[in-house]
């Protein structure tokens, strides 16, 4: 698994819009099985606290496994998604890729 909370690493160029190769898809292409990425900027405090989410319920029973990356990658969202205090933007930014 590689967690990518940087802004824009799920993002393709600008100038080449029908190529997929973004930092995201380049981890995979390199062996990484599942990655998690951002579409657009993101707010460190966003990120803080899907992070945050997100590895505790990836890592619920202390076991790494990254079939369940979509799945907290999904509650984690819904969790930011009782803060009716932050832009439905910086709630829908992350993205889940698997092979």
């Amino acid at each position: 698994l590689a967690f990518l909370s940087a802004c824009d690493a799920a993002l393709g160029d600008y100038d080449t819009p029908d190529e997929v190769i973004h930092l995201a898809a380049g981890l995979q292409f390199a062996g990484v099985k599942s990655v998690v990425g951002t579409l657009w900027k993101v707010n460190d405090s966003t990120v803080q606290r899907l992070v945050k989410a997100f590895y505790k319920n990836f890592c619920g029973d202390d076991k790494m496994n990254s079939k369940r990356a979509a799945r907290a990658l999904h509650k984690a969202v819904q969790s930011l998604a009782c803060d009716k205090d932050m832009p439905l933007e910086q709630r829908v930014v992350f993205m889940h890729i698997d092979i």
